[in-house]
């Protein structure tokens, strides 16, 4: 059977992987029609809003939605009519971690994924290609089938494939429309390897197809969690040579630009911080570390949990520092903290090391001012309240203020912290900032972006991550 030309598209969830996914392929490949579907009527009414308001903030993204919708792109709550008519299905939802039951706190809660795959089931009438887009566990894939299997109508098949999504937020665009490589996976049987086709003929419309990699199913679904858990631990590395930089005098900035270099370690991901953050990081490795453990591999669950358990302790490191610095308590101090996304160019709040800075502040029962350039203010709240589940979101907001400019949020603190490495922190004001302090006025800069000396001229005591500088 000759592969499938696609002709309708469907995408199951209008998140931060379906929405600037699917809307590329709209711009890319104008002869096919692609309808993003969600059953939250507020996500689809901002995808949809004459305003290009949309849900989530991505460099670029407004651009293409423009261009694309309303010609071959279309967002909707009609999930139904979407599956019908589409031959190639993106399931693209939600699989947080599990926060109760067996592998609580580790393995996925695919939940979401379950319920889309029994909806396709129940509401096809012709055979689909289904594409598991959402990031899964290993073998995930073979549950999707089972339950599409056992409940598809007489004639309809289902051919699964993995195409496990390599995005980072704030260059997800460009990653779209130049990615490294794009990976298909799929069972190595005749049908498995034509809807292989079917979907790398809709990618080579802008990717090259050197870089569309084919490869089996299972290989697919571990290579996504492998990529990342990689990344990670990069990451995790380097923050751990940042704690002997600042024991011993040396500097992180200095080492990491000479390790990087070599040309076989290179010079990507080796920025110290005050740890990593985002959807996909941590997720991915509980979700190795689980995976490990239940293939009854505990050296290899244990190797994977360090590198977690090296990123909180990055964050709890810097949080004491603040503490011993400021003579040892900050109980009744103001402080200021300076982004609250866990990374720039994102409105992406999820595991940002921000929160679990201000949890720890609050705890020391301090008062903290926050600015973001992108995240909404409810985010913020329903972060706080999730991170501190023993405090009412009144006492909450008696010691947390949120306010629209990184000026106002320092004006007569005791203390600035820099959580997020927006660029407009670098362009701040100093001076007029130092002038509205409280004295001594401290610094902390957990993203290495500020100009320690400049600041320390004006008068700053600075504490940045990975110098060994005393204060």
């Amino acid at each position: 059977m000759a592969p499938v030309k696609v002709t309708k598209i469907c995408c199951i969830g209008a998140g931060y992987v379906g929405g600037p996914t699917c809307a590329v392929i709209a711009l890319k490949c104008p002869q096919i029609r692609v309808t993003i579907v969600d059953l939250n009527q507020a996500r689809i009414d901002a995808w949809n809003s004459a305003d290009f308001k949309l849900p989530i903030y991505e460099p670029g993204l407004v651009e293409v939605v423009k261009e694309a919708r309303g010609r071959n792109l279309f967002f909707s709550t009609d999930v139904d009519t979407a599956i019908r008519e589409a031959e190639l299905i993106f399931v693209s939802v939600n699989t947080p971690t599990k926060k109760s039951g067996v592998g609580a706190g580790f393995s996925a809660d695919l939940t979401y994924v379950e319920s889309a795959t029994r909806r396709i089931a129940a509401v096809a009438t012709s055979s689909k290609i289904v594409v598991e887009k959402s990031t899964v566990p290993c073998r995930t894939a073979e549950s999707m089938r089972t339950i599409l299997e056992a409940n598809s109508k007489p004639g309809t098949r289902f051919d699964i494939l993995s195409n496990p999504e390599f995005l980072a937020e704030g260059t997800a665009i460009n990653d779209l429309f130049r990615p490294d490589r794009v990976l298909i996976g799929s069972l190595q049987t005749q049908e498995g390897k034509d809807a292989c086709a079917s979907l790398t003929d809709v990618y080579a419309n802008w990717v090259p197809r050197e870089r569309i990699l084919t490869v089996g199913l299972w290989s697919s679904e571990l290579s996504k969690l492998a990529a990342n858990a990689m990344l990670a631990q990069r990451i995790s590395s380097i923050n751990a040579l940042s704690a002997i930089c600042e024991a011993t005098g040396a500097n992180i900035d200095e080492v990491s630009n000479a390790i990087g270099y070599d040309s076989r370690i290179g010079p990507k991901f080796l920025r110290a911080s005050v740890g990593f953050g985002g959807s996909c990081f941590q997720k991915d490795i509980l979700n190795l570390v689980y995976l490990s453990e239940s293939l009854h591999l505990p050296q290899v669950a244990a190797y994977w949990r360090q590198v977690v358990e090296m990123n909180e302790y990055q964050k709890s490191r810097f949080s004491k520092t603040v503490v011993d610095t400021l003579f040892n308590t900050i109980t009744g101090k103001h402080i200021a903290v300076l982004g609250f996304a866990f990374k720039a160019d994102t409105g992406d709040t999820r595991e940002s090391a921000a929160i679990t800075l201000i949890r720890d502040f609050l705890s020391e029962r301090a008062y903290v001012t926050i600015y973001d350039p992108k995240v909404e203010e409810a985010q913020i709240w329903l972060d706080l309240s999730e991170a501190c589940p023993s405090m009412p979101l009144e006492t909450i907001k008696k010691q947390v203020t949120i306010v629209h400019s990184a000026l106002e949020a320092c004006k007569q603190k005791e203390a600035i912290v820099v959580a997020t490495e927006w660029k407009e922190f670098t362009e701040i004001d100093w001076e007029t900032v130092y002038a509205q302090m409280s004295k001594p006025a401290f610094v902390f800069d957990g993203r290495l972006i500020l100009d320690a000396e400049k600041l320390r001229k004006i008068g700053f005591t600075v504490k940045v991550i990975g110098r060994g500088q005393r204060v």
